[in-house]
């Protein structure tokens, strides 16, 4: 096949996908236009450059979820079961997604939109922040997407860069649109508080613009240069406390504290939620390790203490994967923890 009936097919294939999707009218017609330049520049000499920018542009355009969005489940009994099984206790957050789902519902009765509301989890290491925030999309039946901001040093790594320069390419916020194929998901932006300083101000400047429910139903991302609404996305923030972020960004913001947990509240995560996980995750059957009442504080505190769980799910699975290497070698089939025994199936740190 010649190169001229590659791009020729290249660009029907184009014009397919412009037919198959509902773009902004503005937009649309833009696209036509490009589309009917980008057959002239095929044919002629010299057009590689100009031709794969444009090509790539519009394929972007076509894969954006400009009027897709998923059926929001409002159901405060589905929310609380699916937030319940995920986490224990975290009070206040789950309160405040079912607050939203009831308010969302009489919303809906009326025929009214609601925009979504944009939290913001503060908490230590290890107390569910991230994990929330899957919880929530879960609850809603929405789409989840992800930004880690830790070491974010370009505003333009959120803004995109425009497509006239041949290393341009959408920000994250428009990949995640086009990854999750929806426009009203929940973006959860990661670590907050740790922007560099060098490019602090700047991406705070364009948070405020992502956050704020007056700005971001018009966001622009430099390379696909139109109007993105965003004003159905739930957005989820997190930082381990609010120092060095912008006040701007903190007031565009439902701040919800996520607390430390107390030994008792993570021996009940650890009995009930993740000690099964390690199981199957260690590929070990219910019958093939127990654990004693009494062992359950050594295995909390093996170190002394820490605000959140990340500690406490790395020791059961360190324990869990030891009873299949034993199960495996068949010396130790079926095991009971005990406080005599405990302390040779601790990890060593």
């Amino acid at each position: 096949m010649s190169s001229a009936q590659s791009n020729f097919e290249d660009i029907k294939i184009l014009e397919d996908k412009l037919q198959g999707v509902q773009l902004p009218q503005e937009l649309n017609i833009r696209a036509k236009a490009q589309i009917e330049r980008l057959a002239r520049v095929a044919q002629s000499a010299g057009f590689s450059q100009e031709y794969q920018q444009t090509l790539r542009y519009l394929d972007w355009i076509v894969s954006l979820p400009w009027n897709k969005s998923t059926p929001e489940v409002l159901s405060i009994e589905h929310a609380k079961k699916t937030m319940e099984a995920n986490h224990y206790g975290l009070v206040q957050v789950k309160e405040r997604v079912m607050e939203y789902i009831a308010v969302a519902s009489l919303k809906k009765e009326k025929g009214e939109k609601i925009k979504a509301p944009a939290f913001f989890l503060v908490g230590l290491v290890g107390t569910g922040k991230t994990t929330m925030a899957y919880s929530i999309a879960q609850a809603l039946g929405r789409q989840f997407g992800r930004i880690p901001l830790g070491g974010m040093g370009d505003p333009l790594q959120l803004r995109g860069k425009s497509k006239f320069y041949p290393d341009s390419e959408p920000g994250q916020i428009i990949k995640v649109l086009k990854r999750v194929r929806v426009n009203n998901p929940v973006i959860l932006l990661d670590e907050l508080d740790r922007i560099t300083e060098e490019a602090k101000a700047d991406i705070m400047g364009v948070l405020v613009e992502l956050l704020d429910p007056e700005q971001n139903s018009k966001f622009l991302d430099y390379f696909i240069d139109f109007p993105f609404d965003l004003s159905q996305v739930l957005f989820i923030a997190t930082a381990n406390n609010t120092s060095g972020i912008a006040q701007a960004v903190i007031d565009r913001l439902e701040l919800i504290e996520m607390p430390s947990y107390a030994d008792e509240e993570k021996i009940i995560i650890g009995k009930n939620y993740l000690f099964q996980r390690a199981m199957a995750a260690s590929g070990l059957s219910a019958s093939d390790l127990t654990i004693q009442e009494e062992v359950w504080p050594l295995i909390v505190r093996p170190l002394g203490f820490d605000a959140g769980t990340r500690t406490l799910d790395r020791t059961i699975n360190g324990i869990c994967r030891k009873v299949a290497k034993l199960k495996v070698q068949g010396t130790n089939p079926k095991l009971v923890l005990t406080k005599d025994n405990v302390r040779q199936y601790l990890p060593n740190w």
